[in-house]
């Protein structure tokens, strides 16, 4: 591993197997149907990560560091490049502009919270479950 992989991580596809966080891939378009129902029950997070992206990397890092809430939300994981037209329908559906990294919160079918970037924050989220 290089020198700027090991800081910077390699931009390699997401190893969620490394992560504390029990993702579920988003990978086809009808998983957003089952995302609207089950919200109704429990609230589901989506976190759209950009594989290529070396502020995505590292926002993904420190949330995972920092998240605690797997008894109280579902979490899902998009990776953008992969399923582009998941992400834009995930836009479309949610009314939410597609930027990247972004994490939505759903509740009720309804995205009541998104953030980007640098915005993006466990204990923020926490706050708005």
């Amino acid at each position: 591993m290089s020198v700027f992989s090991n800081i910077f991580g390699s931009s390699d596809k997401q190893d969620n197997s490394k992560s504390k966080i029990n993702w579920i891939n988003l990978t086809d378009l009808g998983q957003l149907n089952e995302i609207i129902s089950s919200s109704n029950e429990k609230p589901v997070v989506i976190f759209k990560h950009s594989t290529r992206c070396s502020v995505s990397r590292m926002v993904l890092k420190q949330f995972e560091n920092e998240f605690d809430l797997d008894d109280e939300v579902d979490a899902y994981f998009l990776d953008l490049l992969e399923h582009r037209a998941i992400s834009n329908e995930i836009a479309s559906r949610f009314g939410v502009y597609h930027q990247s990294p972004q994490l939505l919160l759903i509740k009720d079918g309804k995205s009541v919270y998104d953030v980007s970037h640098s915005d993006i924050d466990a204990g923020e989220l926490k706050g708005k479950l």
